[in-house]
């Protein structure tokens, strides 16, 4: 049986992450501050309670452990951190990031996935795909965070030094690039998109029609699960956009809270130049840098998609709001 150890197994990506790893019958230890009853008594099922900052308990797992694939889902805003994030936890979030790998790698685990984010990309004004290797513009603190992350992956890897010999495989290493995420009650990224960040309020520009790259939890986990079963060599390394196939309107977001949730009054406005004309003034705003949910709406007609194609090549995205879950 193959063995899994998951941090941020708690949380609201790690948990499904978990779940679908048990059923395909992998042994899975997941690593978080408190255990939600999620996995809890399930067969093949470890917690650990533990702070992601814990250096003795890392090594203990490690040490005592031999794991096929690492996934670290913890240190992101849905697995503790909340919406804001400081410049205080980028580094503690760095430093954590570098001793986990050391460990990982030291320990021999032969796959690791890093959950990352699409915020690392500077999306264009056209509508052009944004594939892998799209300049990059680290502008929040999300994106700095797991930017960050990302870089000590990669660090640690040819510290490492790979595979050791002709016969040896090296570890294979995947950073999930994901656009943010939601499930049939988690709406917490579905209702940004259509919040003004100036009051508060709920609003829809025009009729609804511009979109935004987001991702069901279940693709994610789908293509979480493919490469911890089928990566079996170096061609299955590198960087990896992870989202739904289609765009998700404004009027999607709507028609779904309406229909699953309770909905307050949506107005119909258009703030986008307004918004503009401010944000020059007063050269932005702070809480666009901290708070990795805000809404820009100046780009909102801008209707960036992420190129999955690559991902596309393990695991067909299936998901979207229509039958999240």
């Amino acid at each position: 049986m193959k063995k899994a150890l998951v941090t941020g197994g708690c949380g609201l990506i790690g948990q499904h992450i978990v779940s679908g790893l048990l059923k395909k019958e992998f042994e899975v230890i997941s690593v978080d501050k408190e255990e939600n009853g999620y996995n809890e008594g399930k067969k093949n099922y470890t917690f650990i309670s533990a702070d992601i900052t814990d250096k003795v308990k890392f090594s203990e797992i490690f040490e005592n452990n031999s794991f096929d694939v690492f996934i670290h889902a913890a240190c992101t805003a849905d697995n503790g951190y909340g919406p804001i994030i400081t410049d205080k936890e980028i580094s503690e979030s760095a430093a954590v990031d570098k001793f986990i790998y050391r460990y990982a790698m030291a320990g021999k685990v032969k796959k690791i996935l890093l959950v990352s984010t699409s915020q690392v990309y500077d999306f264009p004004k056209s509508r052009e795909p944004v594939r892998e290797d799209h300049d990059l513009k680290i502008s929040t603190n999300y994106a700095a965070l797991k930017y960050a992350s990302e870089k000590a992956l990669v660090t640690e890897l040819k510290h490492s030094g790979g595979a050791k010999s002709e016969d040896e495989q090296g570890v294979i290493c995947c950073i999930a690039r994901t656009a943010p995420v939601y499930t049939h009650d988690f709406t917490d990224n579905l209702l940004a998109k259509i919040t003004d960040p100036k009051d508060g309020g709920l609003f829809v520009s025009g009729k609804g029609t511009y979109g935004f790259q987001l991702c069901c939890v279940h693709n994610l986990v789908d293509f979480i699960l493919c490469f911890s079963k089928n990566a079996d060599d170096d061609s299955y390394a590198g960087i990896y956009n992870v989202s739904d196939k289609l765009l998700i309107t404004a009027a999607d977001i709507i028609s779904f809270m309406r229909e699953h949730h309770r909905l307050g009054a949506v107005l119909s406005k258009n703030p986008t130049a307004g918004m503009s004309k401010l944000k020059g003034l007063f050269g932005g705003n702070k809480e666009e840098k901290t708070n990795y949910r805000y809404l820009d709406v100046s780009k909102l007609e801008n209707n960036n998609m992420l190129d999955c194609t690559k991902a596309s090549k393990l695991t067909n995205f299936r998901w979207d709001i229509h039958n999240t879950k």
